[in-house]
């Protein structure tokens, strides 16, 4: 049976080659940044379908070191800049990649319920051709995120002429140094009567108490949930604890909740307070 880093390793250099071969973009760093975010995405989710028992955390380590791989192999310097080179390219590259997965996986259900996720950047770009349908204050306040990129994607439904945003979503492969600020916007958007939840693919910091008390509340020192929801994309079903929420790839508990919470939001908005649970609704 083929390894499966054998596989990721080959996926991420198949499709590089292609995405850069047949990118339409004139500037060499702009087609290769195109390409490797799209080999990040597509061959993590063609090797997690491949290998569905291998943990997702493991398969996208592999991926970075076909990224670095990658990086350093063409670079015309010196080993060690190249490595360097090429773990700035991985940290910069890989945040936006899985942003995109997410999107892209949860999108393939959520689009028969009249619902999407989208990019911080489509926002900003509906705001700006003024499709967003939200009320004036809500406007304002999705603006602000926009500016202060504090989320990376949000929550939509799709009505016509354009979009209600509903939600906001910080989508992070490991959040271990960013939950402690990260926190707080979250409690602020959900003060502001919209959704809020993470979904992350390292979830081993969840492990120790203090992160999962910043997640659930009910501790001395946190003393109220810091997300509705935080989603582990992993196999390990011991992570699920309260708040907690191991997904898989097909995101089915993902789509079933973001329903429950576009639904809510609809018609019960003004009851829309931190405590909100999903499975509840």
């Amino acid at each position: 049976m083929i390894d499966y880093k054998k596989y990721c390793i080959k996926a991420y250099q198949v499709i590089f080659k292609r995405e850069y071969r047949n990118c339409i973009l004139s500037k060499a760093k702009d087609k290769r940044r195109h390409a490797q975010r799209a080999a990040i995405r597509r061959a993590s989710v063609a090797t997690m379908k491949k290998f569905p028992d291998i943990e997702p955390t493991d398969i996208w380590k592999t991926i970075y070191i076909a990224h670095v791989n990658n990086v350093s192999g063409i670079a015309d310097q010196d080993v060690i800049k190249s490595v360097i080179s090429a773990d700035n390219s991985w940290k910069k590259s890989s945040g936006h990649a899985f942003e995109e997965m997410i999107a892209e996986l949860a999108n393939l259900g959520l689009a028969e319920h009249g619902l999407k996720i989208i990019l911080q950047k489509e926002l900003s770009n509906e705001l700006k051709l003024k499709r967003i349908k939200n009320e004036v204050r809500d406007i304002s306040w999705l603006k602000e995120q926009v500016s202060s990129s504090i989320f990376d994607l949000y929550l939509a439904i799709e009505v016509e002429d354009g979009l209600l945003i509903y939600g906001c979503v910080q989508s992070k492969t490991s959040i271990r140094d960013r939950v402690t600020r990260d926190r707080e916007p979250s409690i602020n958007a959900m003060s502001a009567f919209f959704i809020s939840i993470a979904i992350v693919m390292d979830g081993d910091f969840l492990r120790l108490q203090k992160f999962t008390n910043m997640v659930n509340g009910n501790s001395a020192e946190f003393d109220v949930n810091g997300w509705h929801s935080m989603y582990v994309l992993s196999n390990d079903k011991s992570y699920n604890n309260d708040r907690i929420k191991c997904i898989d790839l097909d995101m089915g508990l993902l789509i079933s909740e973001l329903k429950a919470g576009a639904d809510y939001w609809t018609t019960q908005r003004q009851w829309l307070n931190p405590t909100w649970r999903a499975e509840q609704a």
